[in-house]
């Protein structure tokens, strides 16, 4: 009788890979429209303006922008994140227009909440739209001061708040900012707004293609190293998101997305919260130009970079590639 061979390897983990039924069945991660936040500009001026340095991506007018949360809603997208473009000769140094209740995106906010209320609106806290030094808090004598601009940052919170916004989402990386801004919500009778705090902020070089979209590259004096995390920290950015839960947060995110997915996952298993991604400007516009060269394939790598972020750990993303990521997800 011959003898029955010892199996080699008794565990084939290639078993389970071979076929698309197979791999489906066994998938440890979804990605659904439902996870994406799509950012979106906002112009003052003609709509479809667009931003060299972010391809296919164009700046929507207040009648546009009603026109994409209906896209967003069609797409099952749940949430829309607007930025406004401000152009430098609209900047001033008292920033007066960010808590303007007429502002672009309070505007804006208004507009989406009348004709698609079911979407939810993201705003953006902080000065630099608005500031002529193009910083997100004052500066005064060559430093970006803190406490006055966390002032600041509550009127423009209460702006935003009176307009209808869903999510606040203060971006600024100043002390405090998100204790004073919860206290003053419930004071004015604003309790159930939510705030997603840009909690792990580092000083990236992967900004510059945003800051052509809301018109602060030329306005920027200097860098945001002294409010922003330097990036080669962990633990600082951990204490960053126990410091924003603890004031009020309820929700946290890390910016940018595809470098600091460490931080990500350390996040989501320190603290359980709602943990959000940016997959911020550069990254998009690196993944756009790779494809462009036919170096990549980008609908491939656009899925499968989107997905890393939900193996991360992340219950969310904010990305550019929302509407696109949507229509492939859904077909």
């Amino acid at each position: 009788m011959t003898p029955i061979p010892a199996p080699f390897p008794a565990t084939r983990l290639r078993r389970l890979r071979r076929t698309p039924a197979l791999r489906a069945l066994l998938r440890e991660t979804t990605l659904t429209a439902s996870d994406f936040i799509w950012p979106v500009f906002l112009t003052g001026g003609e709509d479809g303006e667009t931003i060299a340095s972010m391809p296919d991506i164009r700046r929507r007018t207040v009648a546009g922008i009603v026109e994409t949360a209906r896209e967003a809603r069609s797409l099952g997208i749940p949430a829309l994140c607007l930025f406004p473009y401000t152009a430098l000769e609209q900047r001033t140094a008292d920033c007066a227009e960010a808590w303007s209740p007429d502002n672009l995106v309070n505007r804006a906010i208004r507009a989406i909440k009348d004709a698609v209320p079911e979407i939810a609106v993201m705003t953006d806290i902080a000065l630099d739209p608005y500031n002529i030094d193009g910083h997100d808090g004052f500066v005064r004598n060559g430093e970006i001061v803190n406490d006055e601009t966390v002032e600041a940052l509550v009127r423009m919170a209460l702006a935003q708040a009176a307009a209808g916004a869903d999510i606040l989402g203060p971006s600024d990386m100043m002390d405090g900012r998100i204790g004073a801004i919860r206290r003053a919500l419930e004071a004015e009778g604003y309790g159930h707004v939510a705030i997603l705090s840009y909690a792990a902020k580092y000083a990236s070089a992967f900004y510059g293609p945003f800051r052509d979209a809301v018109g602060a590259s030329g306005a920027l004096r200097g860098d945001k190293a002294t409010y922003q995390i330097d990036p080669a920290n962990a633990e600082e950015a951990l204490r960053c998101v126990a410091r924003d839960l603890s004031e009020g947060a309820d929700m946290v995110m890390v910016k940018p997305g595809l470098p600091y997915l460490d931080i990500c996952r350390r996040v989501k298993d320190r603290f359980g919260a709602p943990t959000f991604a940016y997959q911020v400007s550069g990254e998009y516009a690196m993944l756009r130009a790779a494809a462009a060269n036919g170096w990549i394939d980008g609908p491939k790598t656009m899925i499968e970079s989107l997905m890393a972020f939900r193996r991360a750990g992340c219950d969310g993303i904010l990305t550019y590639f929302a509407p696109e990521a949507a229509r492939m997800l859904n077909d």
